[in-house]
């Protein structure tokens, strides 16, 4: 299971883009060197791994990515939450996700009627291209910090395809879905190239990018929204054929988008 696009478009809209604890907003402005930075995350209240913060064997594991078990934190409470969990009880963190979601309605709330949320893209954002993808770092560059995911695969032909190309693709999602401390990168990164090259040897190549959308509607300003996109094609697929191009000095190639 992951978190819905959906769940994730509510949470950022009912908690108007703040921190359920300090209220700091959770996109920084862009520079004229970078782009805007993404510092909020969806956290879990009860956690769905076994000796995870707050975890509790009764709790079904189909409600683990509900939108009534995520409250939306900045990177330094969140931590801070899953450390200290003898004071951050659920029901704790479950007052303070409604709270804050109460005291956003309020104080934002006016005459005009509420935008709905939408996924707005921007046409200078969207890839002309992916990126072939052949080591796991290069992958978790391009999944890591994603609010949402666009995967799609060439058709598996029999079960053992299908079995590769869920597996890989679910392993890459959930990655995605969680903060990876430094030891955890290296052995994620090291999984990741295994898994690509199990896909190769059964005949698939794997091409990724990011794409930057926008968040708009609810309440608060729009902000930036990540998408992680990847494509597992068949080596044989013409679309690769028709927009690739030679490999460069680093092996790379280039796939549709």
């Amino acid at each position: 299971m992951a978190i819905s696009d959906k769940s994730r478009k509510v949470l950022w809209g009912r908690s108007g883009n703040r921190c359920a604890v300090c209220r700091r907003e959770m996109v920084v402005d862009a520079t004229s060197n970078d782009n805007e930075s993404v510092i909020g995350e969806e956290c879990h209240i009860v956690s769905g791994r076994v000796g995870g913060p707050r975890y509790d064997p009764q709790f079904p594991a189909e409600r683990v990515d509900d939108l009534s078990n995520l409250v939306l934190l900045c990177r330094v409470h969140h931590k801070m939450v899953d450390d200290q969990v003898e004071t951050y009880t659920t029901d704790l963190l479950t007052a303070l996700k409604l709270n804050h979601e109460k005291w956003v309605s309020v104080s934002l709330a006016d005459d005009k009627p509420t935008p709905p949320v939408r996924v707005r893209r921007i046409k200078e954002n969207m890839p002309n291209h992916l990126v072939r993808l052949t080591s796991g770092r290069d992958l978790l560059a391009i999944i890591e910090h994603s609010m949402a995911f666009d995967f799609d695969h060439d058709e598996p032909q029999s079960q053992d395809e299908a079995e590769l190309l869920s597996g890989f693709l679910q392993e890459a999602q959930d990655l995605g879905d969680i903060d990876l401390e430094a030891g955890d990168r290296v052995k994620a990164s090291f999984s990741l190239t295994s898994s690509l090259q199990d896909l190769e040897q059964a005949g698939f190549v794997v091409f990724g990018g990011r794409e930057m959308r926008r968040l708009e509607g609810g309440i608060g300003p729009p902000s930036s929204f990540p998408i992680s996109i990847l494509r597992v094609l068949r080596s044989t697929n013409p679309k690769i054929i028709r927009w690739g191009v030679p490999p460069d000095s680093t092996g790379r190639t280039e796939g549709s988008a």
